[in-house]
């Protein structure tokens, strides 16, 4: 695979929240997110990406997707390929087929999941080595096996794991900050999913902040999670970590990773 795949980016594809944000999916009860404060989140998370490095896309609310601000899941973007996915909750089916039209406008190769199976892109970590797939409530083994087959003609390695219970997608708790080094809760480092991999635990309490993102030399990070953020910047010191409010997103089980899709794109 490529150095730096991981991190290296110069282009992301962001879609702006719609009003209906409310009506998006969550597996809990609390308070809906407020649609002015979710903008205010969302665009400090685009400058941030911005200050990180990379041009932005954006592109216009879909008012029928609730979710579509989590632009992550309906696609898998690598350097100059992508992969159209298969959301595996129904409401989100659509998505892929409202964002095919920018995603062919910026990358030069795309492929698309047939089915019947699913991936949400939340479920998908590229790594230095591998692309490793989490298996959940939205992401199956037949969709696995489909994207599989297509990265394995890009000349990708693909695994496919089990998360552990409770784990809504692969990146709710865990998180690629460089090419071997991975960013999880204390429960996925207890699992064999990240074995070879030098892990950065979430400390106690902060399990939230594993959903980080690197962008080129700068991290992430929800705020609110001091000890955590601490320890990445003791861990990394060549880094930035720039933490960022992500409370209104994570009313609807949203964060960090899910609403830009990164990529390398050559000029």
């Amino acid at each position: 695979m490529t150095d730096r795949i991981s991190h290296r980016f110069n282009t992301a594809l962001v879609r702006e929240p719609a009003q209906s944000i409310a009506h998006g999916l969550r597996d809990g009860d609390g308070p809906d997110p407020d649609p002015a404060a979710f903008s205010e989140e969302f665009h400090a998370y685009v400058g941030a990406l911005r200050r990180a490095g990379v041009t932005v896309k954006r592109l216009p609310a879909l008012e029928a997707f609730p979710d579509s601000v989590f632009i992550e899941d309906p696609a898998l973007c690598l350097p100059d390929t992508a992969v159209l996915l298969r959301p595996g909750a129904q409401s989100r089916i659509g998505e892929a087929a409202e964002l095919e039209p920018a995603l062919r406008g910026q990358i030069a190769t795309v492929r698309k999941l047939a089915g019947p199976g699913h991936v949400d892109g939340g479920d998908i970590m590229v790594t230095g080595s591998e692309v490793i797939v989490g298996l959940s409530a939205r992401t199956d083994r037949e969709g696995f096996d489909e994207l599989a087959e297509i990265l394995r003609g890009w000349g990708y390695a693909a695994r496919c794991v089990e998360t552990p219970p409770g784990v809504l997608h692969l990146k709710t708790a865990s998180a690629v900050l460089a090419d071997d080094t991975v960013l999880c809760t204390p429960q996925m480092a207890e699992s064999d999913v990240f074995e070879g991999y030098r892990i950065i635990e979430t400390a106690p309490g902060e399990e939230a902040s594993a959903n980080a993102i690197r962008v080129n030399d700068t991290v992430l990070v929800s705020a609110g999670y001091p000890e955590t953020t601490q320890r990445i910047r003791e861990a990394m010191p060549e880094v930035i970590v720039e933490p960022l409010s992500t409370a209104q997103a994570a009313r609807v089980d949203g964060g960090l990773s899910c609403m830009s899709l990164r990529f390398f794109q050559s000029e």
